[in-house]
């Protein structure tokens, strides 16, 4: 059985000694398949940009800026986020002002202020004070979506 492995297994490894796998959520009939075996692939894909020697990325991981983000180049990549983050990272340096984990949890609190100022143990008018500057440094506005969606990519990018 381990001989009849060894082929598959080694094949799964990448010249770097790596082993990544992708897993499609299960199909209940045949014609699934094939969008089942895609799916495979992009998760795949997925966990093969991860560091470590074995790498598992499932269907479930898959969200759409999972499946989007590796189309972008590097460098643009890169030239998005120090747009949109370096300023407060700066600012986070100078001040300790914790702008980024302010922002981070501001969007994981779908914009809530009351559930976001809770999370970060701090008042509401703190909580919009520091708002307030991330979108005086950046230029933008966290009450329209589209900001906020460059936001939570920036921060998924980095």
């Amino acid at each position: 059985l381990l001989a009849a492995l060894r082929g598959p297994m080694s094949r799964g490894l990448g010249e770097d000694g790596r082993l990544t796998v992708g897993l499609s959520a299960a199909v209940p009939a045949p014609e699934g398949l094939r969008g089942a075996l895609e799916e495979a692939r992009h998760a795949r894909r997925v966990a093969a940009a991860r560091p470590g020697r074995v790498c598992v990325a499932g269907h479930e991981e898959l969200a759409s800026h999972v499946l989007l983000l590796p189309f972008v180049p590097d460098d643009v990549r890169r030239a998005f986020t120090a747009r949109l983050l370096d300023p407060l990272r700066a600012y986070d340096r100078r001040h300790r002002a914790e702008l980024i984990a302010t922002l981070e949890a501001f969007l994981e609190c779908d914009g809530s202020w009351t559930r976001c100022a809770t999370r970060l143990h701090l008042h509401v008018n703190t909580l919009r004070y520091r708002i307030g500057r991330i979108e005086q440094l950046t230029g933008r506005d966290l009450a329209r979506l589209e900001d906020k969606l460059d936001f939570f990519l920036a921060l998924r990018m980095s």
